[in-house]
């Protein structure tokens, strides 16, 4: 069961999902995700928004009997299938809060883990007033439920990346993430946005902190995301990003008294 609804000011964070046809993990990871947002100290306004990227299976219907009884979850849906970094977008585009909470739809992030994500951006921010809202604090994997071929296809992915992009990242593909919105919208818009997020905050003068986090089996439906089509995809995408970092120069400002 949900919480009361909060009014728009009392928001702090927006639970960001991506789904395509997960048809059986709805309702269970909603219901976790409450009682992750529960559990947070204090007295803290959230929303769920949930990104249907054109699904073809009980999606569609399911999120639709979640919504109708929880009156803070939305639920926004796609004409046709546009991939995980557009999904995403339309959610960030559509959330009221400062803070963004992404996971991934199919269940094997832990909600529980989103605790760690905001107590790491808590340390960061005491630490480093004014400096660490930039930050992009992002879940590390380490032991991951899947098969050996998509464990070492995600390595590799990792390694090379970061070898190019230098974003000092271990894990760019876990889906569990905390950031600014008014940061995320800085970032320039293209289709695999999500998996270069790590360099893209630090091209606008953030860092990537990573944290530990638990990793789950899927227990229902299939990967929607084929190795090949992403390493024919995301060698052209990796070009782009590596010319966007190439050409940005930050300014260095100093603050100057007003001319008479």
């Amino acid at each position: 069961m949900s919480p009361a609804p909060l009014s728009e000011n009392a928001l702090v964070y927006t639970v960001v999902v991506p789904v395509l046809n997960e048809a059986g993990n709805i309702q269970p990871l909603i219901e976790e995700i409450y009682a992750a947002m529960a559990n947070l100290p204090g007295d803290v306004g959230y929303q769920i928004i949930y990104v249907d990227d054109g699904s073809t299976d009980r999606t569609v219907a399911e999120l639709k009997t979640a919504a109708d009884s929880n009156s803070d979850l939305h639920v926004l849906r796609h004409n046709d299938v546009y991939g995980q970094s557009q999904a995403l977008i339309t959610g960030v585009d559509h959330a009221r809060s400062d803070w963004i909470i992404t996971l991934d739809g199919d269940g094997q992030n832990d909600p529980a883990d989103i605790r760690k994500l905001i107590e790491a951006r808590d340390d960061a921010v005491s630490n480093e007033p004014g400096y660490a809202d930039r930050f992009l604090y992002v879940g590390h994997r380490r032991r991951r439920n899947d098969s050996l071929a998509r464990r070492y296809q995600s390595w590799l992915a990792n390694d090379i990346r970061g070898w190019i992009l230098g974003d000092h990242t271990p894990d760019s593909g876990c889906g569990l993430k905390l950031f600014r919105r008014d940061v995320f919208l800085q970032l320039p818009r293209f289709n695999a946005l999500h998996r270069f997020l790590p360099a893209l905050f630090i091209r606008t003068g953030g860092r990537v902190v990573s944290i530990d986090v638990s990793h789950r089996p899927r227990l229902r439906g299939a990967s929607k995301y084929g190795f090949w089509r992403r390493l024919a995809s995301g060698v052209v995408d990796l070009l782009g990003v590596v010319w966007l970092m190439a050409r940005h120069r930050r300014p260095e400002i100093s603050e100057q008294k007003d001319v008479k």
